[in-house]
């Protein structure tokens, strides 16, 4: 049997490290037995031959903007079966203006109230998924929590909560899918420190897992 094949995208604002991130991720997706193609531009999602060959994407591309033929190709891959699983600005703070991959990906930013913050805690809301399973509530410190829009047919994984107004529960890891192909975010992950979170990084790492088909 071939390796499963994963396609890592990394580039756009330097501030939430995509490069590091890539550096970190990448090579653990070698050790679980991907081949996994590494790209600093965005036409990597225009070449049709290699979105077919994909199991997963792991979009790291903060703000910028998609052209319609790589977001066309991006959704079609991720619609006929590809997973996508992704984090923080590098898959929810993406091309501001392309409201059909904002669908897809279930949510958007729109804030960071606070901005760096000292310290904020993720609450595991369900225990029994795959990604959560034996996963505690865990603590993200000098890091940014995000306010979203999330699409409320997303399967909500763990939140998090503003002191803000009244407060505010935000929903902070969720799955769902586009297609045939399945959605994993997780909105932590500010820059690739977060991931020295045992936490946090396994988190993403199982997120990867199960969207891979």
């Amino acid at each position: 049997m071939s390796a499963r094949k994963a396609l890592v995208v990394w580039g756009g604002w330097a501030g939430h490290t995509p490069e590091e991130c890539a550096d970190l991720f990448a090579p653990w997706l070698e050790s679980q037995g991907f081949d996994v193609v590494v790209s600093a531009t965005l036409d990597a999602y225009a070449d049709s031959d290699l979105m077919a060959s994909l199991n997963l994407i792991v979009p790291i591309w903060t703000m910028g903007q998609i052209s319609r033929e790589q977001e066309r190709g991006l959704l079609a891959a991720v619609r006929a079966g590809a997973g996508i699983a992704g984090w923080h600005g590098g898959m929810c703070d993406s091309f501001r203006n392309n409201t059909e991959y904002q669908w897809m990906t279930g949510g958007q930013w729109v804030a960071h109230p606070g901005g760096c913050v000292p310290e904020y805690e993720v609450h595991i809301t369900d225990p029994n998924h795959p990604i959560t399973r034996g996963v505690s509530d865990f603590t993200l410190r000098n890091t940014e929590q995000y306010y979203l829009h999330v699409d409320p047919s997303n399967r909500v994984l763990a939140t998090t909560e503003f002191d803000i107004g009244d407060g505010v529960v935000m929903p902070y890891v969720w799955t769902r899918t586009w297609g045939e192909g399945r959605v994993f975010y997780a909105a932590f992950g500010h820059t690739h420190k977060d991931f020295d979170v045992p936490e946090a990084r396994e988190i993403v790492q199982r997120g990867m897992l199960w969207a891979a088909r």
